[in-house]
């Protein structure tokens, strides 16, 4: 009889009896001070997810990114919606976390909105499943991160054995994300917060945890208050000053007036910017590409997830149920 995986695919073989899985285990186990038998037991109950091994493969070859199709997914009525009542769920602890870290509660609610729906889409892989998978199976076809996944399989191991959770309960994301903010196990370890002070940190039943971590995580990679994130501008009409402008991708490399000698249009308060900004070029599919200036912060929340598209998402989603809450 066919076993189905908490994520609704059938499951594969059990990793018991994988040659990579005892060398592994003992490592952990001495890197971590984890008792060994404890490691390789649950690992070994661990199974192959090709559902995982699928849905980490880029997307095909010649396939058009589109922003706009992209920001309809996140900013639309139904989040907006859910991301207000999320604020007002948790405004003290948004509030107490934008008191401790400098991050408006905003942009913690745009992230939480883009990441799992507020807690509606949070992933059904079981989190060992898809860690093993990737970290002892990762597929062929495109650059190998099975180093990186070994690495957050043990991260994984650490936080269960602190948390005191079974290894083989916790679902998430294909990629091994869990929770409110899809955490992975190293930003579990080194970033997550006890927000309420309960003695657990729990990412996916504690909102305030959530917030908190999501503001901590923020505040650890630099985020400045009071800073605006982007800028929309206008590319030079000269097209041949692009691929310099494009070289950076979303890194701040060019003050104001660099932008603008280089012919990019720049509104007034991009042009008074204190610091480097980026020229952020965002595709349309087949029309004309949409253009902005990412700042020090829009860099920030790409710590979060290295896309230009994804930073623009949860900056626009934040404005807009900053907006909502502002009007009612």
């Amino acid at each position: 009889m066919p076993v189905h995986a908490a994520g609704g695919a059938t499951a594969g073989p059990r990793y018991a009896g994988h040659p990579a899985l005892a060398p592994f285990a003992a490592g952990v186990a001495e890197r971590r001070q984890l008792p060994e038998r404890w490691v390789l037991g649950r690992l070994e109950q661990a199974r192959r997810n090709d559902t995982v091994r699928r849905l980490v493969m880029p997307p095909p070859p010649g396939t058009a990114r589109n922003w706009r199709a992209y920001r309809e997914r996140f900013v639309e009525r139904d989040r907006i919606t859910a991301g207000l009542a999320f604020w007002r769920q948790h405004e003290p602890w948004l509030a107490q976390a934008e008191a401790a870290y400098g991050v408006p509660p905003e942009v913690v609610v745009g992230i939480v909105g883009v990441e799992t729906y507020y807690g509606r889409v949070m992933g059904r892989f079981r989190i060992v499943d898809a860690l093993a998978t990737l970290a002892f199976d990762f597929p062929s076809g495109r650059s190998d991160r099975s180093t990186f996944f070994r690495g957050e399989l043990e991260e994984f191991f650490v936080w269960c054995a602190r948390e005191g959770v079974d290894p083989l309960a916790p679902l998430g994301s294909y990629a091994g994300a869990m929770g409110l903010p899809q955490f992975m196990p190293s930003s579990l370890n080194r970033h997550a917060v006890d927000f309420d002070t309960d003695g657990r940190t729990d990412l996916v039943g504690s909102g305030a945890d959530a917030v908190g971590s999501v503001a901590r995580y923020l505040a650890h990679f630099g985020w400045q208050p009071g800073m605006a994130t982007h800028y929309a501008v206008q590319p030079p009409s000269q097209g041949d000053a692009l691929p310099a402008l494009r070289a950076n991708d979303i890194s701040p490399a060019f003050t104001a007036a660099q932008l603008q000698a280089q012919g990019v249009t720049l509104p007034e308060p991009a042009r008074s910017h204190d610091g480097l900004l980026a020229f952020v070029e965002l595709e349309n599919g087949g029309g004309p590409a949409s253009h902005y200036a990412g700042t020090a912060n829009f860099y920030v929340i790409t710590r979060y997830n290295r896309s230009s598209y994804y930073a623009l998402a949860v900056s626009e989603l934040a404005q807009a149920v900053k907006g909502a809450k502002a009007s009612r």
